[in-house]
């Protein structure tokens, strides 16, 4: 499984951690699915999701955003990553689960034309505090089911 957000965040860009905003919910998620949670050093979460066959990164390498909103991304200054070489690099990777709308509109518009590879994609709801509208239990459900499914742990 790999999970994409679009591009860190200022928090997460300041620690050189993903998801490092204080209120974001994606490690409070991933403790409930995999024991990787905000309570853990951050080197322990990451090893924690490797031993589960979890990645994460992001479609963006680069770009011009004020602040952190995803809606802030100026689009003419979007450099992906370079998902082809990932993909060669990564062949069992199956599914791919987006953290949010804007990482699946990136994803769709300037990597699924470069790449050739079969598999599932997958939009999630975001983890971000930005994304205020759904609870944390309706979106640790949507995560449980579609990035933990039915595999055995």
């Amino acid at each position: 499984v790999l999970i994409l957000g679009s591009m860190p965040g200022v928090a997460s860009l300041a620690a050189g951690e993903y998801y490092a905003h204080p209120r974001n919910a994606f490690w409070p998620i991933m403790g409930q699915l995999f024991g990787a949670g905000p309570e853990l050093p951050y080197a322990a979460r990451v090893k924690r999701l490797v031993a589960q066959r979890v990645a994460v990164w992001d479609v963006l390498k680069a770009c011009f955003r004020g602040g952190s909103l995803d809606s802030s991304i100026v689009e003419d200054s979007i450099v992906p990553n370079d998902f082809a070489a990932f993909f060669a690099a990564h062949p069992k990777i199956q599914r791919v689960c987006f953290n949010g709308g804007k990482a699946a509109q990136a994803y769709r518009r300037y990597v699924l034309p470069t790449v050739d590879a079969e598999m599932e994609y997958v939009r999630l709801p975001s983890t971000s505090p930005a994304h205020a509208g759904m609870t944390f239990a309706k979106k640790l459900a949507a995560w449980r089911r579609e990035v933990k499914g039915n595999r055995q742990d």
